[in-house]
Protein backbone atom coordinates (compact mmCIF):
# COMPACT_ATOMS: atom_id res chain seq x y z
CA UNK A 1 0.00 0.00 0.00
CA UNK A 2 1.17 3.62 -1.00
CA UNK A 3 1.01 6.37 2.08
CA UNK A 4 -2.09 7.52 1.16
CA UNK A 5 -3.77 3.71 1.17
CA UNK A 6 -2.25 3.24 4.88
CA UNK A 7 -3.23 6.56 5.99
CA UNK A 8 -6.97 5.68 4.83
CA UNK A 9 -7.00 2.79 6.59
CA UNK A 10 -5.55 4.08 9.75
CA UNK A 11 -8.20 6.49 9.71
CA UNK A 12 -11.23 3.79 9.30
CA UNK A 13 -9.25 2.03 11.73
CA UNK A 14 -10.04 5.14 14.22
CA UNK A 15 -13.42 4.20 14.27
CA UNK A 16 -13.37 0.28 14.37
CA UNK A 17 -12.54 0.04 18.16
CA UNK A 18 -13.63 -3.19 18.22
CA UNK A 19 -10.73 -4.21 16.34
CA UNK A 20 -7.97 -2.17 18.41
CA UNK A 21 -6.65 -4.57 20.44
CA UNK A 22 -5.86 -7.41 17.58
CA UNK A 23 -4.44 -4.44 15.48
CA UNK A 24 -2.01 -3.14 18.05
CA UNK A 25 1.27 -4.99 16.54
CA UNK A 26 0.31 -3.73 13.02
CA UNK A 27 0.25 0.19 13.80
CA UNK A 28 3.01 -0.41 15.98
CA UNK A 29 5.10 -1.62 12.90
CA UNK A 30 4.20 1.59 11.08
CA UNK A 31 6.74 3.77 13.81
CA UNK A 32 9.34 2.28 11.58
CA UNK A 33 7.34 3.80 8.00
CA UNK A 34 9.79 6.67 6.21
CA UNK A 35 6.62 8.87 5.96
CA UNK A 36 6.66 11.17 9.08
CA UNK A 37 2.85 11.47 8.14
CA UNK A 38 2.20 7.64 8.86
CA UNK A 39 4.13 7.68 11.62
CA UNK A 40 2.52 10.51 13.51
CA UNK A 41 -0.86 9.26 12.50
CA UNK A 42 0.18 5.74 14.35
CA UNK A 43 1.55 7.48 17.12
CA UNK A 44 -1.75 9.00 17.96
CA UNK A 45 -3.50 5.99 17.49
CA UNK A 46 -0.99 3.88 19.42
CA UNK A 47 -1.89 6.64 22.02
CA UNK A 48 -5.73 5.88 21.75
CA UNK A 49 -5.23 2.01 21.61
CA UNK A 50 -3.02 2.35 24.64
CA UNK A 51 -5.92 4.19 27.10
CA UNK A 52 -7.72 0.91 25.74
CA UNK A 53 -5.26 -1.17 26.36
CA UNK A 54 -2.67 0.09 28.21
CA UNK A 55 -0.70 -3.59 28.46
CA UNK A 56 -0.38 -3.89 25.47
CA UNK A 57 1.26 -1.57 23.82
CA UNK A 58 3.92 -1.88 27.25
CA UNK A 59 6.37 -3.28 24.90
CA UNK A 60 6.15 -0.29 22.06
CA UNK A 61 6.59 2.31 25.00
CA UNK A 62 10.52 2.73 24.36
CA UNK A 63 9.99 3.62 20.57
CA UNK A 64 7.09 5.81 20.81
CA UNK A 65 9.06 7.27 23.64
CA UNK A 66 12.16 7.19 21.22
CA UNK A 67 9.93 10.11 19.16
CA UNK A 68 10.06 12.54 22.12
CA UNK A 69 13.78 13.32 20.65
CA UNK A 70 12.89 13.70 16.99
CA UNK A 71 13.80 17.18 15.54
CA UNK A 72 10.27 17.03 13.60
CA UNK A 73 7.81 19.06 16.16
CA UNK A 74 4.89 17.11 15.11
CA UNK A 75 6.59 13.43 15.85
CA UNK A 76 7.44 15.06 19.67
CA UNK A 77 4.15 16.47 19.88
CA UNK A 78 2.27 12.98 19.24
CA UNK A 79 4.54 11.11 21.15
CA UNK A 80 4.10 13.38 24.60
CA UNK A 81 0.70 12.88 23.66
CA UNK A 82 0.07 8.72 23.54
CA UNK A 83 2.13 8.90 26.64
CA UNK A 84 -0.17 10.82 27.62
CA UNK A 85 -2.71 8.64 27.18
CA UNK A 86 -1.40 5.56 27.78
CA UNK A 87 -0.16 7.05 31.27
CA UNK A 88 -4.01 7.73 32.04
CA UNK A 89 -4.87 3.96 31.13
CA UNK A 90 -2.13 2.62 33.39
CA UNK A 91 0.59 5.14 35.11
CA UNK A 92 3.33 2.48 35.96
CA UNK A 93 3.40 1.67 31.87
CA UNK A 94 4.97 5.18 31.07
CA UNK A 95 6.25 6.03 34.10
CA UNK A 96 10.06 5.77 33.66
CA UNK A 97 9.27 8.33 30.92
CA UNK A 98 7.01 10.86 33.06
CA UNK A 99 10.23 12.78 34.52
CA UNK A 100 11.44 13.62 30.80
CA UNK A 101 8.07 15.27 29.98
CA UNK A 102 8.82 17.94 31.85
CA UNK A 103 11.09 19.05 29.80
CA UNK A 104 8.20 19.90 26.34
CA UNK A 105 6.59 22.88 28.97
CA UNK A 106 9.70 24.58 27.79
CA UNK A 107 9.40 23.49 24.18
CA UNK A 108 10.33 25.55 21.33
CA UNK A 109 7.08 24.29 19.52
CA UNK A 110 4.06 25.55 21.31
CA UNK A 111 1.78 22.57 19.92
CA UNK A 112 3.87 20.57 22.22
CA UNK A 113 3.69 22.72 24.92
CA UNK A 114 0.11 22.46 24.44
CA UNK A 115 0.88 18.45 24.11
CA UNK A 116 2.19 18.49 28.09
CA UNK A 117 -0.25 20.12 29.30
CA UNK A 118 -2.50 17.43 27.34
CA UNK A 119 -0.83 14.70 28.54
CA UNK A 120 -0.39 15.99 31.97
CA UNK A 121 -4.02 16.60 32.21
CA UNK A 122 -4.59 12.75 31.02
CA UNK A 123 -1.82 11.23 33.86
CA UNK A 124 -3.44 13.06 36.51
CA UNK A 125 -6.93 12.28 35.95
CA UNK A 126 -5.96 9.04 37.45
CA UNK A 127 -2.52 9.51 39.46
CA UNK A 128 -2.94 13.08 40.75
CA UNK A 129 -0.30 12.67 44.01
CA UNK A 130 2.78 12.69 41.71
CA UNK A 131 2.19 15.88 39.90
CA UNK A 132 2.35 17.54 44.02
CA UNK A 133 5.99 19.35 43.17
CA UNK A 134 5.29 20.49 39.99
CA UNK A 135 2.88 23.07 39.78
CA UNK A 136 4.97 25.71 39.27
CA UNK A 137 5.63 24.20 35.59
CA UNK A 138 1.56 24.48 34.86
CA UNK A 139 1.45 28.27 36.12
CA UNK A 140 4.30 29.66 33.71
CA UNK A 141 2.18 28.05 31.13
CA UNK A 142 -0.86 30.45 32.12
CA UNK A 143 1.54 33.23 31.08
CA UNK A 144 2.88 31.81 27.76
CA UNK A 145 3.27 33.82 24.62
CA UNK A 146 0.77 31.10 22.52
CA UNK A 147 -2.86 31.78 23.04
CA UNK A 148 -3.87 27.47 22.85
CA UNK A 149 -1.41 26.71 25.22
CA UNK A 150 -2.82 29.73 27.56
CA UNK A 151 -5.88 28.32 26.53
CA UNK A 152 -5.29 24.93 28.18
CA UNK A 153 -2.99 25.50 30.84
CA UNK A 154 -5.89 26.39 33.66
CA UNK A 155 -7.06 23.12 32.74
CA UNK A 156 -4.16 20.91 34.47
CA UNK A 157 -5.57 23.22 37.42
CA UNK A 158 -9.06 22.27 36.75
CA UNK A 159 -8.06 18.66 36.62
CA UNK A 160 -6.31 18.76 40.05
CA UNK A 161 -8.72 20.86 41.40
CA UNK A 162 -11.47 18.32 41.75
CA UNK A 163 -8.85 15.58 42.72
CA UNK A 164 -5.87 17.59 45.14
CA UNK A 165 -7.48 21.11 45.51
CA UNK A 166 -4.70 21.94 48.30
CA UNK A 167 -2.50 21.77 44.99
CA UNK A 168 -4.34 24.26 43.33
CA UNK A 169 -4.16 26.66 46.94
CA UNK A 170 -1.41 28.58 46.32
CA UNK A 171 -2.58 29.67 42.95
CA UNK A 172 -5.96 31.15 43.12
CA UNK A 173 -5.14 34.32 43.32
CA UNK A 174 -3.45 34.32 40.72
CA UNK A 175 -6.22 31.99 38.64
CA UNK A 176 -9.29 35.02 39.52
CA UNK A 177 -6.68 37.84 38.34
CA UNK A 178 -6.25 35.42 35.15
CA UNK A 179 -9.95 35.11 34.78
CA UNK A 180 -10.29 38.29 34.66
CA UNK A 181 -7.54 40.22 33.03
CA UNK A 182 -6.71 37.75 30.08
CA UNK A 183 -7.25 38.98 26.50
CA UNK A 184 -8.44 35.87 25.91
CA UNK A 185 -11.69 35.21 26.97
CA UNK A 186 -11.12 31.05 26.84
CA UNK A 187 -8.51 31.67 29.06
CA UNK A 188 -10.79 33.37 31.29
CA UNK A 189 -13.33 30.88 30.89
CA UNK A 190 -11.15 28.12 31.50
CA UNK A 191 -9.35 30.25 34.76
CA UNK A 192 -12.95 30.38 36.63
CA UNK A 193 -13.53 26.70 35.93
CA UNK A 194 -10.06 26.02 37.76
CA UNK A 195 -11.58 27.57 40.35
CA UNK A 196 -14.80 26.08 40.53
CA UNK A 197 -13.22 22.43 40.22
CA UNK A 198 -11.69 23.23 43.48
CA UNK A 199 -14.39 25.18 45.48
CA UNK A 200 -13.15 28.55 45.38
CA UNK A 201 -15.00 30.52 43.06
CA UNK A 202 -15.96 33.52 44.82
Amino acid sequence: MNEAEIYRELGLLTKQKERWEESIPYVSSLLGSPSQKIQAKALWLLGEMGLAFPGKVQADVPEIAAFCESDEPLLRERAVNALGRIGRGDFKVIEQYWQGLFRFADDEAAKVRLAFIWASENIATNTPDIYEGYMSVYEKLLHDDDDKVRMEAPEMFRVLGKRRPEYVEPFLDLLRKISVTDENRVVRIHCLGALRAAGAEK
